[in-house]
């Protein structure tokens, strides 16, 4: 099955990882240039054919809200495995940095976290068959083409494949409202599993019984809560700055 990827960085990204792409579409009288002329020439030495269409077809054929004059038609995104994922830790010599996302349903937030994941290093993303977005066009978009780089596994179970990771020497971290200790004070170096729960629901009981410890981030204003993808950045960015300190 196709997909679509929208937008000149997305479009870009792709053509660069080498995603399968199997045509482009572009806006007439469009003038080349910054990244649509890198697009050009890369769709032009993989050999993949340009449509030139107006704008009021390309309105009609977006499945996103900006496509910036560019839609590309490409393979859908694979998902890696979790064995794939341990093994790019292992080739750059790093202890595993894992994001589990349990239940990130909106397909912006997923995109979002997945930019921040690939800025910050993680090694692999984790998500839940059931009950959260999928790789897509409009994660991609959201993701600024970072969907290219960071591996995400789909499993059937984020309990069970916990339990599996611990016995392989990974410490999970939950993030929740209530956690114990604020996630500044808590040691979140070593071989590191991030917990996040999703939109308005947080982390399922079990799978937060089954976190080694549960942090929070403090709120110092009136609103009590933030976004998904906005705390996961904090908390990632504080894992990194932990990981730089103690190299």
């Amino acid at each position: 099955m196709a997909d679509q990827i929208e937008g000149r960085n997305p479009v870009l990204e792709a053509l660069r990882a080498g995603h399968e792409i199997t045509k482009i579409y572009i806006q007439k009288n469009e003038t080349p240039s910054g990244p649509l002329r890198e697009i050009l020439g890369l769709a032009e030495r993989q050999r993949i054919p340009l449509h030139p269409v107006d704008l009021p077809a390309l309105n009609r054929m977006a499945q996103t809200r900006n496509h910036q004059g560019i839609i590309a038609v490409a393979a859908q995104w694979k998902y890696a495995t979790l064995e794939q994922i341990l093994e790019r830790a292992a080739a750059k010599g790093e202890p595993p940095f894992l994001l589990f996302l349990d239940g990130v349903e909106d397909p912006q937030n997923l995109g979002s976290i997945i930019r921040t994941a690939e800025a910050a290093g993680v090694h692999g993303i984790i998500i839940p068959e059931r009950r959260s977005a999928g790789l897509s066009g409009a994660v991609s978009r959201a993701s600024a083409g970072a969907i290219e780089y960071v591996p995400v596994a789909r499993v059937t179970n984020l309990t069970k494949t916990v339990e599996e990771l611990k016995k392989a020497g990974i410490w999970f971290t939950g993030a929740e409202m209530d956690g114990k200790v604020e996630f500044q004070k808590a040691d979140l170096t070593g071989p590191m599993g991030l917990v996040m729960g999703g939109e308005g629901k947080g982390i399922s009981r079990l799978l937060a019984e089954h976190c080694d410890q549960i942090v929070r981030l403090p709120m110092w204003g009136r609103i009590n809560s933030l976004n998904v993808a906005v705390a996961t950045g904090i908390v990632l960015y504080e894992v990194r700055r932990q990981r730089a300190e103690r190299q």
